[in-house]
């Protein structure tokens, strides 16, 4: 960004810029996070465990450390730098210490071979408005803009009104992506500055709920239909997971919110895909790795829509909007 437009930021938002947040990722260009092409910043933290969850390094707030051995060369660079001694080699094989790690970040700074990866770090407000500002001609062109994500951004409350506020404060359309499992009190707070809510669906059925994402359903529900009576624009966006959620049921249940939250932007199908499964070896979270289902057909997808529509319910896929 410009020293002008760092001008314009410190001008319109002095108090806010320096907010600081944890972050793991900016995707510049993205195409499936509201409307045109957006940048998406993913926060650190999340209160569900989604059984297929694709960013695992999403779910605590603190930074993870991600270990690729088949990139390591075997040089001993970070047996050289660990504190706490987590690394060795062990007949030419290195091992990982997780219990012994304290996730500092010294080894992957000096690993040559990118076999070692801190994935979360701190960032100010202003630091990400540089870099989403950069696209500003896309998101003129497209009706893009920027969307927050995660994790769940309402567990970086303070952070995410920061950062929607100066991007309102530089016109740009903003999109909010929540689980919707947080106090109402936050989706309020932050709902001025939001001009399109993508809440997330992911099943109907009580235990089910529980069951795939580790917390109860009726408060997500609550808040969206509270949510959705103040007035706010809401895309309703529904992972559908082939063998966990591709239910009959389920796809009622879709439709029955729908008709009763008759004021929604749209329902978005959110086909499963395979991107996450590689992740649980690499961060570590033996025993929580993401469950493992065929990414489905476009037939099947198809299917998917064709039956919420013989249901009622117009429905579009993430991939086609």
């Amino acid at each position: 960004m410009g020293s002008e437009t760092c001008q314009q930021v410190e001008r319109y938002c002095p108090d806010t810029t320096s907010t600081v947040g944890r972050i793991f990722d900016i995707k510049r260009f993205a195409l499936h996070d509201g409307p045109g092409i957006r940048t998406t910043v993913f926060t650190k933290g999340c209160p569900l465990r989604c059984a297929w969850c694709h960013n695992p390094e999403s779910i605590s707030p603190e930074p993870a450390l991600a270990f690729m051995p088949d990139r390591c060369i075997g040089c001993g660079a970070c047996l050289r730098v660990c504190p706490r001694g987590a690394h060795r080699l062990d007949a030419a094989q290195h091992v990982l210490d997780r219990q012994a790690c304290a996730v500092c970040g010294l080894c992957a700074a000096e690993c040559p071979a990118g076999a070692l990866e801190l994935v979360g770090r701190e960032v100010t407000v202003g630091e990400v408005m540089e870099e989403v500002l950069r696209d500003r001609p896309y998101y003129q062109t497209s009706g893009g803009g920027l969307t927050v994500s995660g994790g769940e951004p309402t567990s970086q409350v303070e952070f995410t009104e920061s950062l929607l506020q100066a991007a309102a404060d530089e016109g740009l359309h903003r999109c909010l992506d929540t689980c919707g499992h947080c106090s109402f009190e936050l989706l309020q707070r932050l709902g001025a500055l939001v001009d399109l809510w993508l809440f997330d669906y992911k099943e109907t059925d009580p235990a089910r709920h529980v069951e795939q994402t580790g917390v109860s359903n009726e408060l997500i529900l609550d808040n969206l239909r509270r949510l959705h009576a103040t007035g706010a624009p809401i895309r309703l966006r529904c992972p559908i997971i082939p063998g966990l959620n591709d239910r009959a049921d389920h796809f009622e249940g879709i439709a029955r919110l729908a008709k009763e939250l008759a004021d929604l932007e749209s329902v978005e199908i959110m086909p499963y895909h395979r991107l996450g499964e590689g992740k649980g070896d690499r961060f570590g979270l033996a025993g929580r790795q993401p469950a493992r289902a065929q990414a489905p057909t476009q037939a099947a997808i198809d299917g998917w829509i064709a039956a919420l529509e013989a249901l009622g319910v117009r429905a579009i896929e993430s991939s086609r909007q």
